[in-house]
C-alpha cells in the first residue's frame, strides 16, 4: 500500500519480467526478504473502532515500515549506481508534462556522446517504451498496476539486462504523479521535476514535497509561450520558495530551445 495515496503496489505485479541473467545478482546482502513493507494486518481499516490515537500510531508504523525498507534498498542501489559510475536521475512530473518527449530528444541529440538506458514506469502499456527503444537506447519496461509511483526495489530489478558496466547515464521516467513519487528514493542521484507550462506557475505550491525534494526543474513547452497566459518569473519564484536551491532550464523539447544548457549540465553530471 502507498501511504500517501493508498493504493495497492502487490510484491510481484509489477509485470517487468525480469531474468536475473545479469551479473549483478541480488543477494549483495541488502537482507530484504520480498515482503516490501506488507507486514500490515490490515487493522488500519478498523481503527475507528478503537479510537482516533490507535488509528494515527498504526498508519505511522506502516509508514515506517514503508519507508524504512525502501530506503534501505535505495542506499544498495547508490552504492552500486556509485560503483558502475552511473549518473542516475529520476524524472518526476504529473501527466500531460512531455517527460517521454523531452526524454526521446535528450537521447537522439546525446547517445552518440553518453551511453544510456532508461526505466520507464506507467501503470500499464509499454507504449513510452516501445518510444524510447526507437532511439536506439536500452529501454526497461516497469508497470506498476494500480500503484502510483517506482519505488528502489522495482530499480533494483529493473536494471537486470542492462550492462551496468558500460553506462554513463540511466534515466528514469517515473509514473505521472506529483506525490507518491516524492516520498520514494530510488537510489538516484537527482530527482528531476518536469512542469509544462501548460499546467500553472502554482504547481510548486501546490505540490512542495515534490519540488522541495528536486534538484532541477525542466520547465517545458516554452514554445507554447505565446499562445498561454502562464508567468515564466512567478513559476521559478514559487519554485525557489520551496526549494531554494533548485536549478531550472526553461526548454522545448519540439523546438529545442534551451535544450544545450540541459545537455551540459548531464555532461558535466555524467563525468563525476
Amino acid at each position: 500500500m502507498c501511504i500517501t495515496c493508498g493504493c495497492s503496489t502487490p510484491d510481484h505485479d509489477h509485470n517487468h519480467d525480469h531474468k536475473h541473467d545479469h551479473d549483478h545478482n541480488h543477494d549483495h546482502n541488502h537482507d530484504h526478504n520480498h515482503d516490501h513493507g506488507h507486514t500490515h494486518t490490515h487493522e488500519d481499516k478498523h481503527s475507528h473502532k478503537h479510537g482516533t490515537e490507535q488509528g494515527k500510531r498504526t498508519t505511522i508504523a506502516i509508514e515506517e515500515d514503508i519507508l524504512g525498507k525502501n530506503n534501505r534498498l535505495a542506499g544498495f542501489n547508490r552504492a552500486l549506481f556509485k560503483d558502475k559510475g552511473i549518473f542516475v536521475l529520476n524524472l518526476v512530473s504529473s501527466p500531460g508534462s512531455g517527460k517521454t518527449t523531452l526524454l526521446e530528444r535528450t537521447l537522439r541529440d546525446l547517445s552518440h556522446q553518453l551511453r544510456c538506458a532508461v526505466i520507464e514506469g506507467d501503470q500499464q502499456t509499454d507504449n513510452d517504451a516501445r518510444r524510447i527503444a526507437a532511439t536506439g537506447v536500452p529501454v526497461r519496461q516497469i508497470n506498476t498496476g494500480a500503484g502510483c509511483h517506482l519505488d528502489a526495489h522495482m530499480i533494483m530489478h529493473g536494471t537486470d539486462g542492462f550492462d551496468l558496466d558500460n553506462l554513463d547515464l540511466l534515466l528514469i521516467e517515473n509514473v505521472g504523479n506529483l506525490v507518491c513519487p516524492a516520498a520514494f528514493d530510488l537510489g538516484e542521484h537527482h530527482k528531476v521535476v518536469v512542469l509544462s507550462v501548460t499546467e500553472g506557475e502554482d504547481k510548486p505550491l501546490k505540490y512542495p514535497q515534490m519540488f522541495h525534494n528536486s534538484t532541477v526543474m525542466l520547465l517545458n513547452k516554452t514554445d507554447l509561450l505565446p499562445h498561454l497566459d502562464f508567468d515564466v518569473e512567478k513559476c521559478k519564484e514559487y519554485a525557489r520558495r520551496v526549494s531554494p536551491d533548485i536549478i531550472i532550464f526553461e526548454v522545448s523539447a519540439r523546438s529545442g530551445e534551451g535544450m544545450e544548457t540541459w545537455y551540459q549540465w548531464l555532461r558535466n553530471g555524467a563525468k563525476h
